[in-house]
C-alpha cells in the first residue's frame, strides 16, 4: 500500500509526471510525482477553490502546498502578493520550487508540519485544500491555526466536498470566527471564507 501524501519522506517509487493548466490568461506547467496529492492533473477541488479566489495582495500563505498547484498559480496571477508555500512532505517541497522556477514566480517554499515551524508569522490571507484523509482532528487544527496567524481582517479560503464534511467544518469555522460564508459551490465541492474579526490580535497556539 503506497504511503499517504501527508507523510514526510514518501516511500512510493518516483514517477515524475508533468501535467498543465491555465489561470487567468497564465499558461502554466507544472511537474508532479507519485507520494504527492493529485499526481498528473490539478484535483477538481484545487480548480474550483483557485477560481472562487478574489485577486490577492500582501502575504499570502498555501498551507499544504503539495507540488504547487495553488501557490505558484496564484504567485502567476497575482504579483503583487508574496507567497509561502509550506508542506511536511519533502518531495513536494522539491516539487514546489521547481514548479516556481519553471514558471517564472517566486514563492518561498518551507518545510512544516501544519503551522509548527511558521514561527508564529502572519499572513493576509491563507489559502488550503486540506488534507482530508489526515483525518478530522488534524484538519481542524488546521484551520484553527490557520485563522491564529491571520493579521486582523485577514481571510482563511479553503475547500472541502460536502460529502467529506464540509457542513460540519462550516459550522466549527463559526465558532472560531465571527465571519464564515461560501463563496462558490460546484460538483459537490464548497470554497468556505472564514474573516479574522478586524480587531483581533494573532493568539498564540
Amino acid at each position: 500500500m503506497n504511503d499517504q501524501y501527508f507523510t514526510r519522506e514518501p516511500g512510493s517509487a518516483s514517477r515524475p509526471e508533468d501535467c498543465a493548466f491555465s489561470y487567468r490568461g497564465r499558461a502554466l506547467r507544472f511537474r508532479t510525482d507519485a507520494g504527492v496529492f493529485s499526481r498528473g492533473e490539478v484535483d477538481e477541488g484545487t480548480r474550483i477553490l483557485l477560481e472562487a479566489l478574489p485577486p490577492l495582495e500582501g502575504s499570502v500563505l498555501d498551507m499544504g502546498c503539495g507540488w504547487g498547484a495553488v501557490g505558484v498559480s496564484l504567485a502567476a496571477a497575482n504579483p503583487g502578493a508574496r507567497l509561502t508555500l509550506a508542506d511536511v512532505n519533502l518531495r513536494a517541497l522539491e516539487l514546489s520550487r521547481g514548479n516556481a522556477e519553471r514558471n517564472g514566480v517566486i514563492c518561498e517554499v518551507l518545510e512544516s508540519d501544519g503551522f509548527a515551524a511558521l514561527g508564529g508569522r502572519v499572513f493576509d490571507t491563507v489559502v488550503t485544500n486540506p488534507p482530508i484523509r489526515a483525518g478530522k482532528q488534524v484538519i481542524y487544527r488546521i484551520f484553527a491555526d490557520a485563522l491564529a496567524a491571520l493579521r486582523p481582517g485577514g481571510s482563511l479560503y479553503l475547500v472541502i466536498r460536502k460529502q467529506q464534511g464540509a457542513e460540519s467544518a462550516f459550522r466549527y469555522l463559526e465558532t472560531l470566527s465571527p465571519e464564515v460564508e461560501r463563496i462558490s459551490r460546484e460538483a459537490g465541492y464548497w470554497v468556505i471564507r472564514a474573516r479574522k474579526a478586524a480587531g483581533e490580535e494573532k493568539s498564540h497556539v
